[in-house]
């Protein structure tokens, strides 16, 4: 088959399978459901690997003029992101066949989970600013869905908080695009930038702006201050699963939106040094130590993981912002760490409100007795977000923190350090006692009433998958690490 048009089938088939999925009544069981459902990831997951291994490839959709049109494009940085995508979203899906069995409504959640694999993989595989935007605004529009799947009150509430901040976000971006094509040789995705220095003479004020309104508005997705609201509250009303990809992998995407327009279209050098890089690199900082200080406070499970989002996709920005290699590996790094972490975390949380309906941190004390197993995979990925050695949190805040010594810049350079260093101990505060009063309840604790309620292997292989991943990454980092550093020499 053609290599190209096998990468639009891999974009096509999850779409299409997930809408089938919707549209489709005559499932007779549930087993009918999930075989279709996991054929389908299966499938795509396939493809996708498929494309990723198949060389630089590239496909034009549709033409509408000189610079646009709705273009795909695999290159070093959509790969290593398709193949996160891929990893975590097998496994998530996997663990939702079992969870989703105490929630409603399985085939409208197993649908549009299954389309919004497509989606990922179309902005993974974009070539230019406006496939991307195109399928960026999708994405928005399918995961609500997942957000609202409950239909509570609260679920709803949360659907449309998180459906009007990623439309503000997507507007200030589209607001960038309109300029950006009138200042750049192209809106392809192009190392290093493609902005035309004799056209945007004379106009770096207004082109200042207009980047900092792109890094703002993707910045929405990614959770940055000041529009993060919308993540402690949309993420913890999801369905577990539903909160682990969300919060492993769609921020994940705003992420992928940033690097896109600063390090492909305007350029790093464009911003270094200017009050963009400066009030990024401040929103970022903010962000790193709010979200670890609200997520210290709160006392709900999924709540207390989702504000930990918030502060360690900022992380990732910081080290973006810096515009340094070194800080630039760390980014990258604690993106795909993260991802694997951050998942691993709320899929535990969802097996223990699965088995046991506790929701609140304060109520788990000895659950590490009843859901051993759950809750060492809880405790290995809570280190690595800590950073503790060797698991692979350490690699990529190791390599931030230097990246940010390194720069020399004034305040900066070792404020970043000084904030990560904070917010790891409070990681350590919010994270760690789960674990301590889960084995070591105290003599206080009625043991007589202890059950076994570990989750069934459906749910514990994932799980237990991810949480190998985010110590062996660790152990193991030398191939990603100069896969990366392949990734940033082209850029920077």
């Amino acid at each position: 088959m053609n290599q190209p048009i096998m990468m639009g089938i891999a974009i096509l088939f999850p779409v299409l399978f997930g809408l089938f999925i919707l549209i489709y009544p005559g499932f007779q069981s549930r087993k009918q459901l999930l075989t279709v459902s996991g054929t389908a990831l299966c499938i795509t997951a396939v493809l996708a690997l498929l494309v990723v291994l198949g060389g630089d490839l590239s496909l034009t959709v549709l033409q509408f003029g000189e610079n646009l049109k709705i273009y795909f494009r695999i290159d070093a940085l959509g790969r290593l992101f398709a193949v996160l995508i891929c990893c975590v979203w097998l496994l998530a899906g996997f663990f939702s066949f079992e969870y989703m069995k105490h929630e409603k409504e399985e085939r409208r959640y197993f649908g549009f989970y299954i389309l919004v694999f497509g989606v990922l993989l179309a902005l993974c595989f974009s070539g230019n600013l406006i496939t991307y935007y195109v399928f960026y605004e999708m994405m928005t529009l399918t995961t609500v869905p997942l957000v609202l799947h409950s239909k509570t009150k609260e679920a709803i509430m949360a659907g449309l908080k998180y459906l009007f901040y990623s439309l503000c976000g997507a507007y200030m971006v589209l607001l960038g695009i309109y300029f950006m094509n009138q200042y750049t040789d192209t809106l392809d995705f192009t190392p290093g930038g493609s902005l035309d220095v004799v056209s945007a003479f004379g106009h770096e004020t207004l082109l200042l702006v207009i980047i900092f309104f792109m890094i703002l508005g993707f910045g929405v997705k990614a959770g940055m201050f000041p529009m993060h609201a919308w993540l402690p509250t949309a993420h913890p009303v999801a369905p577990a699963p539903a909160s682990a990809v969300l919060s492993g992998l769609i921020v994940k995407m705003g992420v992928l939106g940033v690097i896109r327009t600063v390090f492909y279209i305007a350029g790093p050098e464009f911003i270094r040094g200017t009050w963009v890089q400066t009030t990024w690199m401040v929103l970022a900082l903010i962000t790193v130590f709010m979200g670890s200080m609200l997520a210290y406070r709160e006392k709900v499970f999924k709540k207390r993981l989702a504000y930990s989002t918030v502060s360690q996709i900022s992380y990732v920005l910081f080290g973006l912002a810096l515009l340094d290699p070194q800080a630039m590996t760390g980014s990258l790094l604690h993106v795909v760490f993260h991802a694997f972490i951050k998942s691993c975390l709320f899929m535990c949380a969802g097996a223990v409100i699965y088995k046991t309906g506790k929701t609140n941190v304060d109520d788990l004390t000895g659950i590490g007795k009843e859901m051993p197993v759950t809750i060492w995979c809880f405790t290995f990925a809570s280190m690595a977000l800590i950073g503790i050695p060797p698991a692979s949190g350490f690699i990529s805040k190791w390599y931030l923190a230097t990246g940010s010594l390194q720069t020399g810049l004034p305040v900066f350079s070792w404020l970043g350090p000084v904030i990560l260093l904070v917010s790891a101990l409070l990681t350590a505060g919010y994270l760690l006692p789960v674990t301590v009063k889960g084995f070591l309840p105290g003599n206080d604790f009625d043991y007589d009433r202890l059950e076994k309620k570990e989750p069934v292997k459906m749910m514990v292989v994932p799980l237990s998958i991810l949480a190998a991943l985010t110590i062996l990454l660790g152990v193991f980092p030398n191939r990603l690490v100069s896969y990366i550093q392949g990734i940033i020499q082209s850029i920077m």
